[in-house]
């Protein structure tokens, strides 16, 4: 697994098929991001057939092949998402661009399966929201901070047995390391990438609804800021929000691109989840100065006592298999169609009315 950038970060865990070989085909559409890598270990590990990639960029094509050499390079997108066998496409596009491809995908009577964010407008939510009223189809979002990392998936668990009463808070913060000269273009320009709060915030909002049991929420207030980088002033390297739930419980998350080059991984990624009988803290990454080098680290704490948990290689990443057969059933396990559209319409919010903060750092006027 890639530990310098979140770029990369592509988990790998045991194989554990929820189907036969050929029974779930998915082809890979789109490959400007590097969390396209997760998102097909995920689906291989549950079982799913790998078919067709494809990308304009034949470098792209070229090292996916590399990483999954039971694919076939496709001769265009259309190929791919013309495919009679092909259940379900999962792509990476530029942020901006996630949309328009599900729109086509579904059209063409595939499931889709979009890195997050999975849109930056709201034109954008809705047309996709009409796409999946009028075919049926899934468009659902790799919110890989929740959904490919154990700790976290233990702490749903550990939530849902009711450990720590009834949830009332989630704090979360989500730094990553920036590595500029890593980056594409489009990693630079606002419009594309959709601002901090749109992109990495959006990990953040899905696991607030999703550890509040949250159908519904309100942007209370929000921020951002390009505080280092005024080179590049279309990039947000900060931002934070304020978010309160329809049954009254609240989040608060920052994230930022200020991961120093000293530590370990791309990011101290951490949750803290505050119950009426409890809390949970969740460090997904790291543990500061610690002996090791693994994530997945979960402190329980309610009246029972204080618990430490290794989450790795515990609970395995069941998202995927339950992705895939909700994919064959048509039904809705994994990941509820309306719980991937309000995460994504509130992290669009959230950057919509954020306050630039930038203006007010000296200098920077």
């Amino acid at each position: 697994m890639q530990k310098a950038d979140g770029m990369n970060y592509a988990p790998k865990g045991k194989a554990k098929p929820v189907v036969k070989s050929g029974e779930f085909i998915f082809s890979a559409v789109r490959l400007d991001h590097g969390h396209i890598f997760g998102m097909c270990n995920g689906l291989t590990e549950a079982g799913g057939t790998l078919k067709y990639v494809w990308d304009p960029d034949p470098k792209k094509v070229e090292a996916f092949l590399k990483a999954f050499p039971q694919a076939k390079a496709a001769r265009s997108e259309a190929e791919a998402l013309a495919d009679k066998e092909t259940h379900l496409i999962a792509g990476a596009a530029v942020t901006s661009e996630r949309c328009a491809l599900g729109l086509k995908a579904m059209e063409a009577g595939k499931d889709y399966f979009t890195d997050k964010a999975p849109l930056t407008t709201l034109e954008q939510l809705e047309s996709a929201k009409a796409m999946v009223a009028k075919t049926g189809r899934k468009y659902m979002v790799y919110y890989s901070e929740r959904l490919h990392v154990e700790g976290a998936v233990l702490a749903g668990y550990m939530v849902d047995e009711g450990l720590i009463g009834k949830v009332v808070q989630v704090m979360g913060v989500g730094p990553h390391r920036v590595s500029l000269s890593a980056r594409p273009d489009w990693f630079f320009v606002k419009k594309q990438y959709g601002g901090i709060l749109c992109d990495i915030g959006s990990h953040q909002i899905e696991q607030y609804l999703h550890f509040a049991g949250e159908e519904d929420a309100t942007v209370v207030s929000s921020r951002i800021a390009n505080y280092h980088n005024a080179a590049h002033p279309g990039l947000d390297d900060f931002g934070d929000c304020t978010i309160t739930g329809k049954n009254g419980t609240t989040n608060y998350f920052r994230v930022d691109w200020f991961t120093p080059d000293g530590l370990r991984t791309w990011g101290d990624g951490r949750t803290l989840i505050l119950g009426t009988e409890g809390f949970i803290e969740i460090r997904k990454y790291i543990n500061l100065a610690a002996p090791g080098d693994g994530g997945n680290h979960v402190f329980l704490v309610n009246g029972e006592g204080e618990k430490y948990v290794d989450a790795t290689g515990v609970t395995g990443y069941p998202f995927f298999g339950e992705l895939i057969l909700d994919c064959l059933n048509r039904t809705e396990h994994a990941m509820t169609q309306a719980h991937a559209f309000k995460a994504a319409e509130l992290c669009v919010r959230a950057q919509m009315q954020a306050t630039d903060l930038t203006p007010l750092v000296p200098g920077r006027e």
